[in-house]
């Protein structure tokens, strides 16, 4: 009995040890197709209140964290699961980084989110 035991031992754990040699040799394929709306250059941050969803604060972020343009809207509601708002964001994203490099000053306010949404 002991000598089934250890055999049916010995034979799992070189199954075991087989499937995991087998299972590196496939090509790793962990490339996830990122969105695009996501920018290389940054992101932004929309921040708003349950109770007064049409006012919300859109802060503009390059990649070294610093605020590159902010916007204050009121009177629009922001509905960020929408596909086309957000090309819009990443639009307005792109161009106030691109803005940023030339001048390095933080802009506020230039409705740039509000005419873009308006499209």
């Amino acid at each position: 009995m002991k000598k089934l035991i250890s055999a049916f031992f010995v034979t799992a754990a070189l199954c075991g040890f087989s499937t995991l040699i087998f299972a590196q040799d496939e090509p790793q394929n962990n490339t996830i197709a990122t969105p695009k709306w996501i920018s290389d250059k940054g992101y932004w941050v929309i921040e708003s209140n349950v109770k007064t969803p049409e006012n919300s604060v859109i802060y503009f972020y390059n990649n070294d964290n610093e605020l590159v343009y902010k916007e204050k809207l009121e009177g629009i509601r922001i509905n960020w699961k929408k596909r086309r708002v957000l090309m819009h964001l990443k639009t307005v994203l792109e161009q106030s980084i691109a803005s940023w490099n030339q001048q390095h000053l933080v802009k506020q306010n230039e409705m740039l989110v509000a005419i873009a949404l308006r499209k």
